[in-house]
């Protein structure tokens, strides 16, 4: 088939990838300059790096260099997609600096008809394929805020910009910076900011709970959230085994260890000493992201460095003659002439028409995807890394997988009416268990493990039952996993 990939980020590559090898002719578009999705120069913040150690942040086939750090940067996560795409000779089927304006399925219905424009010549052209995989990330579109006056701020000279739109270093010095959010952006982009900036104010509306690191200096977070066993703390949709076990009888058991985390945390950070303590239990940690501890971040508070406005937002921005400022809502007036908003992502398909996205998603924004990959009453169309997770970069290789295996005929799917039920039971409990903050629907987290389960069982290649043992008390390699890879090449004559 003719298959159309936009985006060039883990989904867009790693789809890319698998697709190419079943034979299919892939085009990849990428309306960047360089592959690399969020991890693009265009994107990056000062201070960015990978949440998850590399040992658990690679693609199944393609470790990391040996030496990248623990947590590598977003310069050197961009480096290894690059490398994959040339590896696994990518390079030629992806147009960069191309961006999809329009994608409408074809009169017969048995296909999509593209438009796109080369954004350095802007010339346009049309396309015809077969097939179309969306993965443009649920990073699509940056999320500002509306404050009020932020037009005369930005006339007398002010900043208002997404973390992602880092406006350079350069402005920063001897300027007030004022960060809204308290997600690792936010954090990551305050102490990176606060040894140059005249002050670095973080402005939160809800404090969340950060996990270091290292508890107390010394286990790597990585033995507790990156497990089987650390996933299994929450109660899935459906438990099963000893999920059973720690949603039951056990249950004091489990809340026991998560009031030792809590504990644990709010004494290594200092949290009651900073007034930085959540008013919200720490298995919140899990609703829609776990954010790591910025290196510093806590440190830079207890020296002034960083000043942190807790339950506010901003009210409106002020330009003066006596300068400009921020008021909040706690009613405190301060000195701003940066404000840098970690406030999140909209997921949008601006290509898509009206028509496509009314099928595509529910009445609240929410993204109807069957596994979190098709919409059920779209022929032709599937979405790739709207399934973010803790190991996102698995998700979308073994969701590409999964598509593989649909496009080769081989998977079974239960009928319309049982993939419906499927979605509304699922994002029905993911509102109740979030709280409505659910990332419209495309956020598995924190059952990453649980969701790469069905994917494989739904293709027939579960993981070994060794394998998932050793997953309860050590950290996922995701190398584990190539095997899948292989199976599913076998399986259709295609090594």
């Amino acid at each position: 088939m003719k298959i159309a990939v936009v985006g060039a980020g883990f989904a867009g590559l790693s789809t890319a990838k698998i697709l190419k090898a079943m034979g299919h002719e892939v085009t990849v578009y990428e309306k960047d300059s360089e592959v690399g999705g969020v991890w693009a120069g265009s994107r990056r913040y000062p201070g960015l790096t990978t949440q998850n150690v590399r040992s658990t942040y690679a693609l199944s086939d393609f470790p990391y260099p040996n030496d990248y750090p623990e947590w590598p940067s977003g310069e050197q996560v961009q480096r290894y997609l690059a490398a994959y795409a040339k590896r696994f000779e990518l390079v030629p089927l992806i147009h960069l600096h191309t961006e999809v304006t329009r994608a409408e399925p074809a009169a017969d219905g048995q296909g999509w008809q593209l438009a796109s424009v080369d954004l350095v010549t802007g010339q346009a052209a049309q396309h015809s394929f077969d097939y179309l995989v969306v993965c443009n990330g649920t990073f699509s579109q940056p999320m500002l805020p509306d404050f009020e006056g932020a037009e005369a701020f930005q006339a007398a000279g002010g900043v208002v910009c997404h973390s992602s739109q880092w406006p350079g270093d350069a402005l920063v010095k001897g300027r007030h910076v004022m960060v809204v959010g308290y997600g690792k952006s936010s954090c990551d982009l305050a102490q990176a900011v606060s040894s140059n900036a005249a002050s670095t104010t973080v402005v939160v509306r809800q404090l969340i709970w950060k996990m270091p690191k290292k508890l107390l200096n010394v286990l790597n977070y990585k033995y507790l959230l990156l497990t089987r066993m650390g996933e299994a703390l929450f109660e899935y949709i459906r438990v099963r085994g000893f999920e059973r076990f720690l949603h039951g009888p056990g249950k004091p058991v489990r809340n026991s260890l998560l009031s030792q985390v809590q504990w644990v945390v709010t004494v290594q950070c200092k949290l009651k000493a900073l007034g930085l303590l959540p008013s919200i239990p720490f298995e919140t940690i899990s609703r829609s992201t776990v954010s790591l501890v910025t290196d510093g971040f806590f440190e830079s508070v207890a020296a002034g460095k960083i000043k942190v406005c807790r339950d506010a937002t901003i009210r409106r921005l002020v330009a003066g003659p006596q300068g400009k400022f921020a008021e909040l809502s706690s009613g405190e007036r301060l000195p701003v002439d940066m404000v840098v908003c970690g406030t999140g992502w909209r997921q949008s398909v601006p290509f898509l028409p009206d028509t496509v996205m009314a099928s595509v998603t529910d009445a609240k924004g929410n993204f109807r995807l069957y596994r979190s990959i098709l919409p059920v009453h779209v022929p032709r169309l599937a979405f790739n890394g709207y399934n973010s997770s803790l190991f996102s970069q698995l998700s979308c290789e073994v969701a590409a997988l999964w598509i593989a295996d649909l496009l080769g005929g081989q998977l079974q799917l239960p009928p319309p009416a049982a993939q419906d039920s499927d979605i509304t039971e699922r994002l029905n409990w993911i509102d109740k268990r979030n709280e409505g903050k659910h990332a419209k629907g495309t956020n598995v987290v924190p059952f990453s493990l649980h969701h790469v389960d069905e994917l494989l069982q739904d293709i027939r290649l579960p993981l070994g039952a060794l394998t998932r043992l050793k997953h309860w008390l050590l950290p996922v390699s995701p190398a584990d996993y190539a095997g899948a890879t292989r199976g599913l090449l076998m399986r259709y004559r295609r090594t």
